[in-house]
């Protein structure tokens, strides 16, 4: 039960002993201990070891003094699950390395400057009075500013720096958005296209419709038929194309919103980094009263920066004015406060215009090796989101195919509508890589045979 020669006192060992014979079941409720004259002169120790060790478990409700009587069990652990005896190291664990990554979980590490991105956060980490507070539950203020000119002018987003609502990844401020619109609602989205999205949703008791797209985008008269309170869309992914939802269809949408009383919430995932041809402006900026508009900069700058932002129309800011006082920010202080240098330096402008131009030449690569590998496929180039989803013309073996992909160091992006569906993100893989990755890739499909 004690070793004299352990670095532990003895009190606690004893108190350690005693609690696991309890916890495991080897002492039971009712069950009682050696009195304390007993168990010192047992162990050849003092009576005030032994009290020390009695007291801690009686204080935590272990076992309990009876006067005249001893010290008994007092805890029932009968039903109580198994608990693990050893806890595993992963010390020396280390991610898999997929020599074709063709999944969404990381970026061209060629287009941003890591160099740069340490000079601000330690600019931050220097000075420390600015991390021994709590930040902001809006989002430090100084980003907000920084965000209201980027935002501005790279997206035409219409707001004031006091509408602005700073969270830790788009899901988060979801979450928030969601608890400012109310419970019980009907969102209309388009369907697979945010599926995280639909998580939160139902966390809060909406009712989940798609709406139809035409080549332009949502069709208004499938909004009149599904009658929803909330329309969730990407414009610079829409339509049977996955095309830019053009200025037309952007303002029918929000005639339609505005007369409906619905809001509209626009996802405007990656809208910065269009490259094929200019970014139009956001469906925020024509009108600011219906629309909540959410950026990231988990692509755009890094997956690891879980910073991300919303614009809340004027409607709204009251009800967050109200519950403010009880929200605590999650997103990292440092980070918020290390954005804001890198956009007021003007160097998230270089950025963009370096990353438009890799990502350009990445998905020409792309779309040119799928078109010459799976020539019978339907594709959906998704630019903004930096993907080619292949649509084979029969179904597949998906389980063989996928553990042969697995064992050649391939990975796909995960999120598929069918077995015969395969997505290629083309922002993490060097281009150097990507034509014979997706040689193997059809290799690999094609061997195997038909369902």
């Amino acid at each position: 039960m004690t070793d004299k020669n352990d670095k532990i006192p003895l009190y606690r060992q004893i108190y350690h002993s005693v609690r696991r014979a309890i916890e495991n079941g080897n002492l039971k409720k009712n069950d009682r201990l050696p009195s304390i004259r007993e168990l010192s002169s047992s162990l050849s120790l003092s009576k005030t070891t032994v009290i020390s060790a009695y007291d801690q478990l009686c204080a935590e409700g272990y076992i309990t003094n009876r006067p005249k009587s001893g010290y008994f069990v007092a805890a029932d652990f009968e039903n109580r699950p198994k608990i693990a005896e050893s806890i595993e190291d992963n010390s020396k664990k280390e991610n898999k390395y997929y020599e074709y990554d063709f999944s969404t979980k990381s970026i061209d590490s060629s287009v941003i400057d890591l160099a740069i991105w340490r000079k601000e956060i330690k600019n931050i980490i220097n000075r420390s009075y600015l991390l021994t507070s709590y930040g902001d539950a809006q989002g430090e203020e100084a980003l907000r500013y920084a965000l209201q000119k980027y935002a501005l002018g790279i997206r035409s987003v219409n707001s004031k720096m006091s509408n602005i609502i700073v969270g830790a990844g788009t899901q988060a401020v979801l979450y928030l958005l969601c608890s400012l619109i109310g419970t019980d609602k009907r969102v209309a989205l388009q369907k697979s296209s945010f599926v995280q999205s639909e998580f939160v949703f139902r966390s809060f008791g909406y009712e989940i419709c798609y709406f139809d797209s035409d080549d332009l985008g949502v069709t208004i008269d499938s909004l009149d038929a599904l009658s929803p309170d909330i329309i969730l869309v990407n414009p610079n992914f829409s339509g049977k194309r996955g095309l830019n939802m053009p200025v037309t269809r952007r303002l029918e949408m929000i005639r339609w919103a505005a007369k409906h009383g619905a809001y509209i919430i626009e996802d405007d995932f990656n809208g910065e980094l269009r490259y094929s041809s200019h970014p139009i402006p956001c469906v925020q900026y024509y009108d600011s009263e219906h629309t909540v508009y959410i950026g990231s900069f988990s692509k755009v700058l890094l997956p690891s920066v879980r910073i991300s932002y919303m614009v809340l129309p004027e409607s709204l800011m009251k009800d967050f004015s109200e519950c403010k006082p009880y929200i605590n920010q999650i997103a990292s202080k440092t980070e918020q406060l290390a954005l804001a240098g890198y956009l007021n330096s003007g160097k998230m402008d270089s950025h963009i215009r370096r990353a438009r131009r890799v990502y350009l030449e990445k998905s020409r690569q792309t779309l040119e090796s799928i078109k010459r590998y799976f020539p019978n496929a339907a594709l959906t180039f998704n630019e903004t989101a930096m993907y080619v989803a292949v649509k084979l013309p029969k179904e597949v073996n998906r389980a063989e195919i996928d553990n042969a992909l697995e064992e050649n160091g391939i990975r796909l992006m995960t999120s598929i509508k069918s077995d015969s569906d395969f997505g290629f993100c083309f922002s993490g893989i060097p281009i150097n890589k990507i034509d014979e990755g997706i040689r193997l890739v059809s290799e690999i499909i094609f061997k195997q045979p038909a369902c």
